[in-house]
Parts: structure tokens; sequence; C-alpha cells
């Protein structure tokens, strides 16, 4: 025995739990006979949660157990195959140094090993595209015939939808396996003993699976289940979307302050030279890139306050990253370069002449970022300090921008460990798709993010969410997420999706089924195989979970009297004034309530409210009821006299919480168990609070308590 396992754990110095996962991982492999893409065996994790540390573990491992070879598929591209070849080459250096092991790309495995060689375990990495697993056929069949004979395990790194695709022929109508789930079958049938091993981070990809048929009865969609699953545990200092996206932020949490709003305008702005909109000698001065001008400063001014803190508690100070990510043309990225290249020669002019230009964009940074600081409990620089460690950072050229869009380009920055290499102390790399394939960047505290979400797959939704992983809470502090209101509403509804089927499977909910539903022809709420769900537009529902529009400002006073006095009228007569409890209302009237409030507001650019789809989530919460007096009912609780700001206090985002977690979420929790409750917030509506001098009411939904893992969505994927 050749004791890999417990050599690399020592030298890794794994926790408790993770050992247990990698050990548990391995047994089921000996437990389970055939895996295989239809029935593989499942590590589950989270995004940028250690999956690559605790499959190379279990590799080791698998080693010690009698396996001889592993094969890892990483996503298709250059980088991200080398990403993981460096990390193998860490962690197995010793083993390789020893001639124990050999790792190979399957592009660079050379055809005249000898027999001494084979003999060793041999790990080779190969991307998930045709050619790459035709060399990996050839090597196994017809350069190294023997290694057929091997035990092999293979290892599907990232896998998610496209790992297990399934495509329909056009002509016979009959649903067959993609071509990567194809060639991995293919290349299990050529060896004697296999077995399949997915790593995801994306429980979706195991409900996308096709049936002939879904139920003939219900909602609910069985998805074949995966041999076995091993759940993943995370480290400490993990951080992932609930950090991000969770609904029960506040200005209390540090990540109440980091997303900010990117205009529409402004992206646009950004994909190509265009004079109308702004030329190069303006970027200091024009509103037409505000943002991103505030973004560069604000990464600027984070970083060298992290450098500061670092620096008072004699640490060596660190290397920090930004990435610019909107656009996947690299004539974009082009245009892009030059706009920051000349943003950072402009703070270096402004800075020399010690402008107060200079000076007052530094304090607006410095500002933004102090109510995050403070509210992590941290030391923060005096202003002073700040304005000079920023002043040397522009005029000693400390700051680098750099253009990765091509996969030469990405191979040329990794460092030895696979990751782009910082080579100044503060970083901008500005490019398309290779930065959101997996590739690790350091110390990354600014994302100024902008791809159209109409592209968005729930699995790269999540890898783009790069601030995910080991993340000190000093870095978090002045870490800043900047993106399209609609992109990040559409984010945080994936980020609910993969929570949601989370619970479920970690719970083993799943395994009575996750309900996918959409509207159909008809109008009729009907099951939906999940993979015909367009994910930028659903809403999961999940035991109370509030829908409330925000981003809203009413429409003119003079034509909200009518509808306005149809709420107050409704209310009077179904509510006595004394009366705090909720009653209970009828389906139908509270659709007409949802539908006269519809009509008194207007959304912002880029803010969307689908009333729509709340109107059918809302009938299809009622009809789950299963027998009583509240079968298609919903409960309905008034409050008057509010006052809210339509803005938060302290910045410029809307405010979207007319409802109290501990006085209304109460109630709602208590009364909200079969049915859903609607609450309806009459507002005073003042000038001073940023409305329009007239009353108008505010709806809040809850999903009630006992209502299932659902997923619906208004629209399916053509």
């Amino acid at each position: 025995m050749e004791n890999f396992f417990d050599r690399l754990v020592k030298q890794r110095e794994d926790s408790a739990d993770l050992v247990d996962c990698m050990k548990l991982t391995v047994q089921k492999l000996q437990e389970v006979q055939g895996t295989s893409a239809r029935k593989p065996g499942i590590i589950l994790g989270k995004i940028q949660s250690g999956k690559t540390r605790a499959f190379i573990g279990t590799i080791a491992l698998a080693f010690d157990r009698g396996y001889d070879i592993a094969i890892v598929l990483t996503k298709g591209t250059k980088a991200l195959a080398e990403q993981t070849q460096a990390r193998l080459l860490e962690d197995f250096r010793e083993f390789v140094g020893n001639n124990e092991m050999q790792i190979f790309d399957i592009f660079d495995m050379p055809r005249n090993l000898v027999a001494w060689e084979l003999r060793q375990k041999i790990v080779l990495v190969a991307k998930k595209q045709r050619h790459n697993l035709d060399r990996v056929f050839k090597a196994l069949v017809e350069t190294y015939p023997e290694l057929q004979h091997r035990k092999i395990l293979i290892i599907d790194d990232e896998a998610d939808y496209a790992s297990i695709n399934f495509r329909k022929d056009k002509e016979s109508g009959v649903i067959e396996q993609g071509k990567i789930a194809t060639m991995v079958d293919r290349l299990r049938s050529l060896v004697e003993r296999s077995d399949f091993l997915q790593v995801t981070a994306t429980p979706y990809s195991l409900y996308l699976q096709p049936d002939d048929s879904l139920p003939d009865s219900g909602y609910a969609f069985l998805p074949k289940r995966p041999a076995f699953t091993v759940l993943l545990p995370t480290y400490k200092d993990y951080i992932g979307g609930d950090f991000y996206f969770d609904d029960n932020i506040s200005s209390k949490d540090v990540g109440y302050f980091v997303f900010e709003e990117i205009p529409i305008e402004e992206r646009d702005a950004l994909k190509k030279s265009d004079g109308r909109r702004f030329a190069l000698h303006e970027v200091l001065s024009t509103k037409a890139i505000r943002m991103l001008r505030k973004a560069v400063m604000n990464f600027i001014v984070g970083a060298c306050i992290r450098q500061q803190q670092q620096s008072v508690l004699s640490k060596p100070e660190e290397h920090y990253s930004f990435i610019i990510h909107t656009e996947s043309a690299k004539a974009s990225h082009a245009w892009q370069a030059e706009v920051v290249n000349h943003l950072i020669a402009d703070f270096k002019r402004i800075a020399h002449e010690r402008s107060d230009e200079f000076y007052k964009i530094i304090t607006e940074a410095y500002l933004d970022l102090e109510p995050s600081i403070i509210s992590a409990k941290l030391q923060l620089p005096t202003k002073e300090e700040v304005i000079t460690k920023v002043s040397q950072a522009v005029e000693e050229e400390r700051i680098m921008s750099t253009t990765v869009n091509s996969e030469i380009e990405v191979k040329q920055l990794l460092d030895e460990r696979g990751q782009l290499k910082l080579r100044t102390p503060l970083n901008i790399f500005i490019g398309g798709q290779i930065l959101d394939r997996g590739i690790t960047v350091a110390n990354l505290i600014g994302f100024y993010y902008g791809r159209s979400p109409q592209r968005f797959q729930q699995d790269t939704v999540l890898q783009h969410s790069r601030m995910y992983g080991a993340r000190p809470l000093a870095d978090l502090a002045v870490t800043r997420f900047y993106t399209t209101q609609n992109i990040y509403d559409v984010m945080k509804r994936i980020h609910e999706f993969d929570s949601a089927l989370r619970v479920a499977f970690e719970s083993g909910a799943h395994d009575k089924g996750v309900y996918f539903l959409r509207k159909d022809e008809r109008n009729q709420i009907a099951p939906c195989s999940p993979n015909k769900i367009l994910l930028s537009s659903i809403t999961t529902l999940r035991p109370f979970k509030r829908l409330v529009p925000y981003g809203f400002q009413t429409i003119a006073p003079s034509y909200l009297d009518r509808p306005i006095a149809k709420i107050d009228d409704f209310v009077k007569s179904s509510i006595s004034l004394n009366e705090v409890g909720p009653i209970q209302i009828t389906l139908e009237n509270a659709l007409q309530l949802l539908d006269i409030i519809a009509s008194t507001i207007e959304f912002e650019e880029d803010y969307i409210f689908d009333w729509h789809s709340i109107r059918a989530t809302l009938e299809y919460l009622t009809k789950n009821i299963s027998s009583g007096e509240s079968v298609r009912k919903v409960f309905l609780l008034v409050r008057r006299d509010r006052d809210n700001n339509r803005l938060r206090e302290g910045d410029n985002r809307y405010f979207d919480s007319p409802d109290t977690a501990h006085i209304e979420g109460k109630i709602a929790r208590e009364f909200a168990i079969e049915a859903p409750m609607l609450m309806l917030f009459r507002q005073n509506g003042n000038i001073e609070k940023g409305w329009r001098g007239h009353p108008f009411w505010w709806p809040v939904i809850v999903v009630p308590s006992n209502t299932k893992v659902s997923i619906f969505s208004d629209k399916v994927a053509k």
C-alpha cells in the first residue's frame, strides 16, 4: 500500500471534516457498482469551497485502494486544464519526485513511456472537448493498450448541465445523450474497470436529466438519482451567496454595502468608442462612466486601506485585484483598457499636481468605504494617511491593468499555482469569458460586471460570482460589486434557486421531487420539465419567502385618487380600524387588489416586478391548499399611516422593506401556514420622503410555511 492519502493529508493539514468527506467518497465508490455518466457518484460542494482539494485527496485515497489511473475532465479551456494540472503537481509534488506518480495533460502525454513508468500511478488531465477525449481513447487503446486493464477513476470537475447534456433528434424526436456524456460512456466501455465521479457546486444539474414524461398528477418532477452523493463541508472562512444576496441583510451587515448599481447607459458606453457618449480626454469628468471612475478609485483606496492595516500589524502588504467583465468581444476589451489606462494616467497627473480634484475623488471613495469598515468593527486609517498612500500608489505606478481575452494570454499570466499572477500591488484585469471559467483570482476586492442576463445559465452565473470562497472580513469590508440592477436581481434569483435546491437536497426532501412550474398556452399552471425553465425569469418559492416590489415611483397624483379610493373602500368594508390581525379574503379579491396597485406605480429603468408571474404564483399557492376553509383564500394584513422613504438612508438604493421582520414577519409566521399572506401598507407618500405627495398602497406577499420547494417561470426557454 502506497499510503498516498495519509501523507497528502498530513502535508496539506486537511481538516477532520474534509478527511471524512474524502474517505466516504472512496468508500461509496467501492460499495456502489457501476457508476456512470447517467448514474454518477457526486461530490456536492459550494462555489470556491475547496472542491479541487477534495477530489485530489479522493484520487490519493483511491490510489491507495486499488485504482491505478485517474482521468480528470475539466471545463473546455486550456487555462483551466493548466490550472488543474498545476494544482495536481503542487499537491502531488512529493509523489512525482519519488517516481511514484506521473501527471500529464493529455496533449503532452509522451508516446514512448516505458513499462517502469507505466507501473506508476497515472493522472491524466483532459478538457471536456472532443479532440481531448479522442486523445484519451487513443492513449488507452492504441498507444498503451495495457492501461485498459487497470482500474480507472474518471472525475468530471465542475460538472454542470453540459456534463449530462441531452438533446432531441429533430427527425425521430428521440432524446439522446449529448456528445460529452456519450464519449464518457464510450471511454468507460473501453476499459475493464472504471468508476465515474462528478464534482459540482450546482445541484441544478442533478435535476436536468430528462424523463419520457412528467407525472400524470401533481407538479413534482422526480429527478433521476445519482448513485450516491457526498456533501463537501465548508471551511470556517467560507463566504458564499448568502453574504451578498440574503434577503435579511441590513445596514449592520458588511454585505449590505457591497452592491453598487451601474446605469445601463454606462454599460453601453463601454462597449465601443463613441464620441457622442464621451471622449478619452473626458474620463475624469464625464457622467457617462461615473460608476467606472468610482469603481477604479474605490479599488485603489480599498487596497491602500488594507495595506495600511497590514503595515500597522507588521504584516507584509498583500497585492489586490479588480475585474472588469462586461463583454465577450475583444474590441470592447481594447476600448475598456484604453479608458482604464487613461483614468490611471489622469489620476497620476492630478496627484502630481496636488490638485483639489484628486483629493476630492479620494475623499469620495474613502467615505463610500467607511460604513462597511465600521460595520466590520475594523480599524480605519485616517483620511490623510489614505491620501498619502494612494498618491504613492498612482505616482509610483503600483497599478497595472491587463487585458485577458485569449487562452494564450491567460497561460502567460498564470503563476506557479495556476492562478492569475498579481504582478503589482494593485491589478486590474479586463476581459471576457476566460475570466469566468473558474480561473482563480486572489485577493479580489472589486468586480465590475455587465454580462447580459438573457444568456445566463445557472452554473456560469454562480461561477461569475468570483468573490465566493475564503475571504477575510477585512477584505470584504472594502469589497464592492458593480453591476446593473437587472443583472443583480437575476443573480439573486439564481442564488435563491440554488439555495432552495441545496436545502432540499441536504435535507433529503429531494426524494419527494422538486416542483417545476410554468404557465401553459391556456394560461394555466402546468408542470414543466426543468430544462425548459428560462433561468433569468424564475421565482423560487420556499416557506416564508417575501415577494415585494421596489425601485418604483407612483404615477402622477392626479391619476391616483380613484384607484387608491377603490382599495380604501375595500379595506374599510372588510377590516375595522381597530383590527390588528389578518383576515381571510378570496383569491379573486386578492388578485383584484394587486391589479389595482399595479396600475398606480411605475418602475424605474432596470427594475422589474413581474405582476403576471406574481398572479400565477398566488394562484398556485392557493391551489396547493389541501382542504378546509382556506382553499383559494389569502390572508390579508393591513397597516395604515406608513411613512417609508423611497431611497435607503445613506445611499441611493431603493428601499425594499415596508414590512418589519419582528412585527409583520412574526404575524406572517403565525398565520401563513397553509394559505399565503398579502400585506398592504398604506403609505403617506410624502414628497420629503421621495414620493409624489399622494398616499398609495405598497404590497408584500408571503409564501406559506407548508409550501414545498417550487421553481416557477413565466417564460420557457426556446
